[in-house]
């Protein structure tokens, strides 16, 4: 039978374009040529300029044999440099991997190895951490250092630094965008919950509609200003890289984030933007008088992992700071539920109001759905505040799967749906509320810490008999690991003992700030019961273990 709106009304390269983030740049560079895009110290670079480098950069690349399903990595705190590579790398085809920078060398190079890069762009900072993991990791990429004046320099790794490479490539290089937005453009890792992280593949579609859906949640418009304090490896900095680029906006690059130097980007460079964990707000209020700077204009800052307290979140809007309330994970690339604001709730007593925040919140603007349900029946919860279900997500904000490994991609979008491993419950006016995480995952700093991975550390100490991890609240770090441990017999370890033992072991942010040594609660069949060990923990005094 036949359509009259189908026959004859075919794609074609005039009514369709896959989408890609990338396309935001080459519109800024051209309508917003002379606006600052980039500041970085005494740095300042327009949008023009920063596009000729992205093009300069996939023309390098491109010259060295990389294209389409190449990996490119990338170790580097939020500077000009990884910017850059958010468009540069996949404007040549290839997928980046920006890599943490706080992970150990043994995980780095598993990285490397899995993501397969042929490509390492390397800040200098971490040459030590990633001359062993290049040691350790069976690839052999061309290795290529950054070497940024803002920072405490390094050994050089690499056969040339980066700005060679850069003068190497063609600032017209003629970039293709993708044939396909099902494409690859970026691979990031989540912390993994059995020691392995796994690798979470993103797609230019996702990529550009989170972009979008950022400046749609946030209620962005033209030319903000953003201050980086988000670390860009992390989910590519929530695609705000490419949301930035969309908006025509001036990034603020910030190596370290101190409470000083946010104070000085707030009150020099009129910062409007900026998001991060719940530390970073408790860095803004723990500022120390000779820090602090007095604020003339309106800041927005968007938070996620554990809900900031409702005594955090009024004395930041007292600094003249609003706070958004997001939830996501690695595999919704970042963000895709928000704590709309209903403009009704602005009479509510001071608590309450800050109890609203709290709430994870509603889907973002392009995720297609959200529920909150029995995770084997897909059964949704009632909408009564109190029946606990798995927070289930699906649509275009979700990622490919995970790189190389079919068996959990398909658990994770079993019945159509992505399987988020978070316990919550739905009210009723629909809003979202995280009550636990059936993955023990551990929120530190914005930073996902799995506790399994902790606890095979412990086990690896020759006096640790049983262990079990759990998340402890903590004021600055919104969460911080909690060890109970049981000895062998005979044994005289000490907490101090077991932190250093840890570190050994462990990137530092993931060993834990508390131990307490005793008898583990357990079930018949010998399970421990972690549900008791948190209600110890969150009861633990500070300071006491």
């Amino acid at each position: 039978m036949n359509n009259l709106y189908e026959d004859g009304l075919e794609k074609c390269a005039a009514n369709y374009a896959p989408l890609t983030p990338l396309s935001f740049i080459a519109r800024s560079a051209t309508v917003f040529p002379d606006h600052v895009a980039i500041i970085h110290g005494s740095k300042r670079r327009t949008w023009a300029q920063t596009y000729e480098r992205c093009r300069r950069l996939a023309s390098a690349l491109a010259a060295r044999g990389i294209g389409r399903g190449d990996g490119v990595a990338v170790m580097a705190p939020n500077i000009p440099e990884i910017y850059e590579a958010h468009f540069g790398v996949p404007m040549s085809g290839a997928v980046l991997n920006a890599i943490n920078t706080r992970l150990d060398a043994k995980t780095v190079a598993y990285i490397l190895d899995h993501g397969e890069a042929k490509v390492v762009l390397t800040d200098t900072e971490y040459s030590a951490v990633m001359a062993e993991a290049l040691t350790l990791s069976k690839t052999r990429p061309l290795v290529i250092d950054i070497a940024d004046d803002q920072g405490p320099g390094g050994e050089r790794l690499g056969e040339m630094d980066y700005e060679a490479f850069l003068a190497a490539g063609d600032p017209g290089f003629d970039w293709q965008p993708p044939d396909d937005e099902w494409r690859a453009i970026s691979l990031n890792y989540t912390s993994g919950t059995t020691g392995e992280p796994k690798g979470v593949v993103y797609h230019h579609r996702g990529a550009s509609l989170t972009a979008v859906s950022n400046i749609m949640a946030w209620g962005m418009t033209q030319h903000p200003i953003y201050l980086w304090t988000l670390p860009m490896f992390h989910c590519n900095g929530w695609c705000f890289p490419w949301a930035m680029a969309a908006v025509a906006g001036t990034n603020i690059c910030l190596r370290r984030v101190e409470a000083g130097a946010i104070y000085d980007a707030f009150a020099d460079l009129g910062v409007t933007h900026l998001c991060g964990a719940p530390i970073v707000m408790q860095m803004i209020l723990d500022a120390s008088d000779d820090q602090r700077r007095p604020l003339t204009q309106k800041i927005e800052m968007m938070t996620a992992a554990a809900p900031p307290p409702p005594s955090v979140l009024a004395r930041i809007a007292a600094q003249g700071i609003h706070v958004t309330h997001v939830y996501g994970l690695t595999e919704t690339y970042g963000p895709a539920v928000v704590s709309a604001w209903k403009t009704q709730w602005d009479v509510l007593p001071e608590k309450e109001r800050a109890a609203k925040l709290a709430r994870q919140g509603v889907a973002y603007p392009l995720l297609d759905g959200l529920m909150v349900a029995a995770a084997d029946s897909l059964a949704p919860v009632a909408a009564d505040g109190r029946e606990l279900g798995e927070v289930l997500m699906r649509g275009n904000l979700v990622m490919k799967g995970y790189l190389k490994n079919k068996t959990a991609t398909e658990a994770a979008f079993a019945g159509g749906w992505f399987h988020s491993g978070d316990l919550a419950v739905r009210h009723a006016d629909s809003y979202v509320e995280l009550k636990d995480r059936s993955k023990d995952i551990i929120i530190s700093g914005g930073e996902n810490i799995s506790s399994i991975e902790v606890e095979g550390a412990l086990y690896r100490h020759p006096d640790v008999s049983r262990v079990a991890v759990v998340a402890k609240a903590d004021e600055k770090w919104g969460e911080t690991p909690c060890a109970f441990v049981e000895l062998r017999p005979g044994a005289a370890v000490s907490k101090d003992d077991l932190i250093a033992h840890c570190r050994q072991e462990l990137a530092q942010f993931k060993c834990p700030r508390h131990v307490v040594f005793g008898t583990l609660p357990a079930t018949s069949t010998g399970k421990i019961q972690k549900f008791i060990l948190r209600e110890r923990a969150d009861n633990l005094p500070e300071g006491a273990d």
